[in-house]
């Protein structure tokens, strides 16, 4: 089954996994902050709450034959095999904890991540037989079909007395690509570009993901029947839908095909995407073909799905480490949506308000919010959401004195770019015109990324191997 994919015999924790960037987490205006590190610090404590091996050995606990996860007991030595599954950016420091867990209870697991996820393979190890896979994000790629041909071989021979740990973050949905009959998967990259370019949200993408595709929207759950099924989950998505995290390939789906024409139609791309996709949702709007597996199925009967980190968890450790650092700090939302830009701007006039009146935060005061914006693309620059965010407050931060913004992916990665977010002062705008640059010119062609890069202001943490969606914290000492 490896056709030329290595097993993983060795493996050593490196400085990614144990999340030991904090001298990466830094750009010109932070270096120049006489607080500066004490937002790296906070930054870093945001990401060390959320690192995927942790989480995993926090809802994960064997004692000799008994395996407890989250509560529940399985007992290990009653279980013909027992097999890991991990899908997503996290998948690899997820799977490497659940195995090692496991023990000799291990039969054989595959993990599928994203390209330059899958580092610090070296060192002593006995996890022979777990195989590690890298594809494309956010554009599925053949590398995708790939890897979701083996994990359906592999959960294939699984029966009612086996054992399947599902390990699911963030990215899964890209990443682990398997196209309805009838849709190639040049048909699903033209419709994951165009529902991407017109501002889409994540739960209306994967709508679409879950009825062109076949291990999602519970597809997996129901190739994994009877086994005994339990998902640890990585959070990326607001609030936590289980059916939404990953298109929910462990879960029911209470989405239908009507839904996912429904959102062709609101932002008028039905003539946009392939015609096999249309014609195949169509298919399924007339009871053609199999829907998704919906609540109440019976094999969802053997199945729990468990959520182990999310973005709150991270805001949350951003919070207490800010109160370290001697910082009046709130947090504001989780929830954070709508046009990236617009949501800086929102944040900008925050910072001015407690600058002007000590509201809602006294001086020195940490303001964090969580959540996920978006990126109509109107042009052809470069960028991503939490770098087109910081650029829409440049202009409301300008000439505020200790006062900064920072953005960033918890992933490691904003969008197509090296570059996970990126840091505003009430300095940038000034030095944004000495070296001719306008902030709205930038935003009408979605070029943050070169706006900040010219700045020194991108933020480059590299690949964290989490991923709990989007923080953006406002500083005003």
């Amino acid at each position: 089954m490896c056709d030329g994919i290595s097993i993983l015999s060795n493996y050593q924790p490196g400085e990614s996994e144990n999340l030991k960037y904090e001298s990466r987490l830094t750009t010109l205006s932070l270096q120049n902050l006489p607080w500066g590190g004490s937002v790296r610090r906070i930054l870093r404590a945001a990401l060390q709450s959320v690192e995927p091996g942790a989480a995993v050995r926090r809802w994960m606990v064997r004692k000799g034959k008994a395996l407890y996860m989250g509560g529940y007991e399985y007992p290990l030595h009653r279980y013909q095999k027992v097999l890991l599954v991990g899908v997503g950016k996290a998948a690899v420091p997820m799977g490497i904890a659940a195995a090692k867990i496991l023990g000799s209870y291990f039969s054989k697991g595959i993990l599928l991540t994203k390209e330059g996820h899958a580092i610090n393979l070296t060192g002593p190890n006995d996890l022979s037989g777990l195989l590690i896979m890298e594809a494309g994000h956010p554009i599925p790629d053949e590398r995708g079909m790939k890897g979701a041909r083996y994990i359906s071989e592999l959960l294939r021979g699984a029966g009612e007395d086996d054992l399947v740990i599902c390990l699911v973050s963030g990215g899964g949905s890209a990443l682990m690509t398997s196209p309805a009959e009838g849709i190639t998967l040049a048909d699903l990259q033209a419709t994951t570009s165009t529902l991407l370019a017109c501002g889409a949200t994540i739960n209306e993408i994967n709508i679409l993901r879950k009825h062109l595709e076949t291990l999602k929207g519970g597809g997996l759950a129901r190739l994994a029947a009877p086994a005994t099924l339990v998902t640890l989950i990585l959070s990326d998505v607001i609030n936590d839908p289980l059916d939404v995290i990953a298109s929910g390939p462990c879960v029911p789906d209470p989405s239908t095909y009507a839904d996912a024409i429904r959102v062709l139609e609101k932002y008028g791309i039905s003539d946009l995407v392939p015609t096999p996709v249309t014609g195949y949702l169509n298919c399924g709007l007339r009871k053609e073909i199999l829907d998704t597996p919906k609540p109440g199925e019976d094999l969802f009967g053997r199945t729990r799905n468990m959520i182990v980190g999310s973005n709150r968890l991270a805001a949350q450790a951003a919070l207490e480490q800010a109160k370290k650092e001697n910082f009046h700090a709130m947090l504001l939302t989780t929830s954070l949506q709508g046009e990236a830009h617009q949501a800086g701007r929102l944040l900008s006039s925050i910072a001015r308000e407690i600058v002007a009146s000590g509201n809602p935060l006294t001086r020195p005061a940490c303001l964090i919010a969580g959540g996920e914006t978006t990126v109509t693309i109107r042009g052809n620059g470069m960028g991503g959401r939490n770098q087109e965010l910081a650029l829409g407050a440049v202009d409301g931060l300008a000439e505020l004195v200790g006062v900064a913004l920072v953005t960033l992916a918890t992933d490691g990665g904003d969008g197509p770019t090296d570059a996970a977010g990126a840091v505003v002062t009430g300095e940038s705008l000034d030095r944004a015109r000495r070296l001719g640059l306008s902030p709205d010119t930038y935003l009408a062609r979605n070029d943050a990324y070169h706006f900040f890069d010219i700045l020194g202001d991108l933020l480059k943490p590299g690949p964290t191997q989490t991923n709990v969606n989007d923080l953006a914290l406002v500083f005003v000492k």
